[in-house]
């Protein structure tokens, strides 16, 4: 299958506005036929293949008409940009591995979907969802990448994004980009999926893979998978490399795994891991890492933990409210003692955050477009903001004030940049999440990951109503965010965060919790 740019219909929605949202004649698609792995997990599919119940290839063409089926047509769910046209050829050769007796591990054969600013050395593009590198072609795997391949993962496509990390200007809808036109959410249609990795919380979410990478600066792995119903980790900066990795913050940038159940988004982390020359992050994270978290998994794992409720977002949604009692309710019913913590840092670290954001998005895409060599379509910042003002699409919907922000900050040696660093790291660690944790002796913290779905809007942009992102990916510190149950037919998530490193005990809250409760449902492609 050929990469699919959505280019020509999008043009057409934005400019003859006849498509609108959620109209009522649009109904859930009745042609849909049972999906033969709906919901099936990673061991499932080592057990087929050990015992010949399937092969690689039957997986991953089960995965392609999928996707063809109810991405590109049916529901429209439009998380895919681009499918890997080398997908079955990859297929063959790991089946050919498993019949000489060789398997990489956990992840051989597993189907996983990028998303589309972690880079490929392959027939697919990788374009953050901008025109400007529709046709861009990087030189090398990323790291993370790489490190899928060596574990037998089968990286089946490119999914959609807020273009730009949902880090280009103001009023934008999550999940459009230029290049892949909006995803929107499988449990109802006309909702939004979240962002900024909206295509990877989709598809997994609707079954169109097993796993997806995503990635976070504040709020893009753990939004769109509490708006779609499944598991993200935004693990520790320094865990998982950026190198290869379309940046916006060097040091709020993280990929990670998002998952239907804890259990594979553990042992996708296992081999995301590594430290990597090109990413001095990662440096920090030698004795920390773990090839197999799964060891960190137990039932019974909420007993005698200590836990603190940040209560910031009370208030905001009744009905999200009412399912956070229900939480702490069950986890007091397990053992759990839990601490109500009000607020957690100052406000000053969220205005110093934004500003680093700034200063390093220019500094890290300047060097990333250096990395694409003497053929790279866009050569820095400045060159992009001059395709955006010329593109007969890119600015339709919303502007690029960020990145105009951005070009016109000088370099990382300035007073502005080192003090803002400063205040940021001291503000959301020493006086913040390790400040709390201390005072209070937690194990972890815990708060609503956000609020059900709101509908798309590409005139007035995101409504998000709450959110508790910012403390752990400020301080650049791991959250975990699982099923917390539904309003209406819209999912919510739980936020468990912690200390630097803290991935193994924050695992075992997180699997304890979602064994206890069972929350996740597969969507249903409502259109109401």
């Amino acid at each position: 299958m050929n990469p699919r740019y959505k280019i020509q219909v999008l043009v057409f929605i934005v400019l003859s506005g006849l498509i609108s949202f959620c109209q009522p004649q649009i109904q859930e698609d009745q042609s849909m036929q049972p999906f033969q792995f709906e919901e099936i997990d990673i061991a499932q599919l080592q057990n087929a293949y050990a015992n010949g119940s399937y092969s690689i290839q039957d997986v991953v063409q089960a995965y392609l008409d999928r996707i063809e089926a109810i991405d590109a047509s049916g529901p429209q769910l439009n998380s895919i940009i681009q499918v890997n046209p080398d997908a079955m050829l990859i297929a063959q050769a790991l089946d050919a591995e498993l019949k000489a007796g060789k398997s990489r591990g956990p992840l051989h054969g597993i189907p996983v979907v990028l998303k589309d600013n972690i880079d490929t050395h392959d027939k697919m593009a990788t374009t953050a969802g901008s025109r400007a590198l529709i046709n861009s072609h990087p030189v090398q795997d990323s790291f993370v990448t790489q490190k899928l391949r060596e574990a037998g993962a089968v990286i089946l496509a490119k999914a959609n994004l807020s273009e730009w990390a949902n880090f280009r200007g103001e009023l934008s809808s999550s999940g459009w980009s230029g290049v892949g036109g909006q995803t929107n959410n499988p449990y109802i249609i006309c909702r939004n999926p979240c962002g900024s990795s909206a295509g990877s919380g989709v598809a997994v979410s609707a079954n169109l893979t097993v796993l997806a990478i995503g990635t976070e600066t504040n709020g893009s792995i753990v939004c769109p998978s509490t708006t779609n119903g499944i598991v993200g980790v935004k693990p520790t900066v320094g865990l998982v490399s950026r190198s290869g990795i379309i940046p916006i913050s060097y040091t709020q940038d993280t990929a990670g795994p998002m998952a239907r159940t804890v259990r594979d988004a553990a042992i996708c982390l296992g081999a995301l891991v590594g430290i990597d020359s090109k990413d001095d992050k990662t440096a920090a994270s030698k004795g920390k890492f773990y090839a197999d978290y799964t060891q960190f998994l137990k039932t019974d794992g909420l007993k005698g933990k200590r836990i603190g409720h940040f209560t910031e977002p009370r208030g905001q949604n009744y009905k999200v409210d009412a399912l956070m009692v229900q939480a702490l309710e069950f986890l007091t019913s397990q053992g759990v003692e839990i601490v109500e913590i009000d607020k957690i840092y100052d406000s000053e670290v969220d205005n110093a955050s934004f500003n680093i954001m700034l200063f390093e998005y220019k500094d890290g895409l300047n060097k990333y477009f250096k990395s694409l060599g003497s053929d790279a379509p866009i050569k820095n910042l400045e060159e992009l903001i001059a395709f955006n003002k010329d593109d007969s699409l890119e600015m339709a919907f919303y502007n690029q004030k960020y990145l105009e922000m951005a070009q016109e900050k000088s370099d990382l040696s300035s007073k502005e940049y080192q003090e803002s660093l400063a205040t940021m790291l001291k503000g959301s660690r020493e006086n913040g999440i390790d400040r709390v944790m201390d005072e209070h002796n937690l194990d972890a913290i815990i708060s609503p990951t956000g609020s059900p779905a709101w509908k798309t809007d590409h005139i007035n942009g995101d409504s998000f109503t709450l959110g508790s992102s910012s403390p752990a990916a400020q301080s650049g510190y791991p959250s975990i965010t699982v099923p917390m149950g539904f309003v209406d037919e819209l999912p919510v998530g739980v936020s468990i965060f912690g200390r630097a490193w803290s991935e193994p005990v924050l695992l075992e809250i997180a699997y304890a919790y979602e064994q206890g409760t069972k929350h996740r449902q597969a969507p249903k492609f409502l259109a109401k």
